[in-house]
């Protein structure tokens, strides 16, 4: 009898889940809202969206593709690409520091599911007070203090003034005692830091960012979180220097967030937290920096990390974006995939080779889409076709009532 309890409220929160991320029709305004209808205005905005492409257009598309495409970078350079990635990223962030990307605000607005359903309707209502719906983001991060006061309570609240670390891991006085005192200290240190005191354990609501550069999403996200309790941010990165800028940044606040150095390529390489506590992973704009054929086993790996009715959210370039036709012969590594004159790759998806990944995952569908614009240079008056793919896909509840005690128990 208890199980079929539990089986029901299983079900009954999986029905409430689906209401909430799924819809039989668009949101209403997905991708941005700027239509262009009358093409004599075409430079009066610097982006427009849901651009339609012609028969001859996609046509000229794939006939640019398939031409920059005939000459092969060597397999010796291949190798080379693949064995010294990290290199040639860590190169480009000691070149551009933080300063090549803008930072992603319009995260929450495409990626409402970042946040905590409460936080959600939070956010919805102080943009409604905004003309364009964006978060507002003249607040400096400077204002450290300021920004940071609600997060600063929550630390407070669970570890007091008296913190310490032992093994890179935060404990209370009591705590740390505990493991100094223990004749065997060190492994039990690493044990209780593996399963119980990893970084964000007393968290609700968990995030991964997978490749977080910079820090161009990290931040954004931090601002909200900081009036968010209970909710904590992992991010990682395999450029060491990449970490390092997160780390060094003002707005950087171990109480809620844990950037580390990570290679998701490597399947034997832990995580620092268990399997299943992620509520939500982002995985922007780096995916098509993998080989194509180590994506599969990262999308694998990632899809582990969730919890039950955890949402993965996904953005990345899209086949015959701009950036793919303007490679020359002499860059293509293999069938859409690049590398650029610094060393760095890029592949360029369909919507179904997403789908097909996430699929194999074990992940179901609630977004997929292609989001096509038209970039302008007003100034040069040239204009670009971009494409993206957008998608989120939802770890299923029901993979968990095999043993539903263990998900909705241990894992907060």
């Amino acid at each position: 009898m208890n199980f079929i309890t539990k089986l029901s409220a299983l079900c009954l929160r999986k029905s409430k889940m689906q209401q909430r991320h799924q819809s039989s029709r668009r949101p209403a305004v997905p991708l941005g809202s700027r239509i262009l209808t009358d093409p004599s205005k075409v430079f009066e905005h610097n982006m427009w969206d849901h651009m339609q492409w012609s028969q001859e257009e996609e046509e000229n598309a794939k006939e640019k593709a398939a031409e920059n495409s005939l000459v092969k970078v060597q397999w010796e350079d291949q190798d080379k690409y693949e064995r010294e990635a990290s290199k040639y990223w860590n190169e480009f962030y000691k070149t551009h520091k933080n300063n090549f990307f803008k930072d992603r605000n319009w995260l929450f607005l495409e990626f409402p599911e970042i946040l905590p359903e409460k936080r959600r309707e939070e956010l919805k209502t102080e943009e409604r007070s905004s003309e364009h719906t964006k978060i507002n983001s003249t607040n400096s991060f400077s204002h450290k203090n300021e920004m940071f006061e609600e997060g600063e309570k929550y630390w407070k609240k669970n570890y007091g003034g008296g913190s310490t670390s032992v093994q890179g891991y935060v404990y209370n006085k009591k705590q740390a005692k505990s493991l100094t005192d223990n004749p065997q200290g060190k492994n039990c240190g690493e044990e209780l830091g593996r399963l119980e005191s990893f970084p964000g354990s007393d968290a609700t609501y968990r995030i991964l960012e997978v490749g977080c550069g910079a820090g161009n999403s990290v931040f954004p996200i931090l601002k909200v979180l900081c009036n968010t309790p209970g909710t904590f941010l992992y991010c990682c990165d395999f450029a060491s220097g990449a970490v390092e800028l997160v780390k060094s940044h003002s707005s950087y606040n171990s109480a809620w967030c844990s950037a580390f150095v990570h290679d998701v390529c490597d399947d034997a390489l832990p995580y620092p937290f268990p399997d299943e506590i992620l509520d939500v992973i982002l995985l922007v704009f780096v995916l098509s920096t993998i080989h194509p054929d180590r994506m599969q086993g990262v999308v694998n790996r990632l899809a582990k990390l969730l919890k039950p009715g955890g949402m993965l959210l996904f953005r990345d370039y899209g086949r015959y974006d701009t950036a793919q036709l303007r490679f020359k012969k002499g860059h293509c590594l293999s069938e859409n995939f690049y590398v650029r004159g610094d060393g760095t790759r890029v592949y360029f998806f369909t919507k179904d080779e997403v789908w097909n990944m996430f699929n194999l995952a074990g992940l179901t569908e609630v977004q997929n889409l292609v989001d096509r614009r038209l970039q302008v240079n007003r100034k040069k008056k040239v204009k670009m076709q971009r494409v993206w793919i957008q998608s989120k896909f939802q770890k299923p509840l029901l993979l968990s009532l095999n043993n539903p005690e263990e998900t909705t128990e241990r894992h907060p």
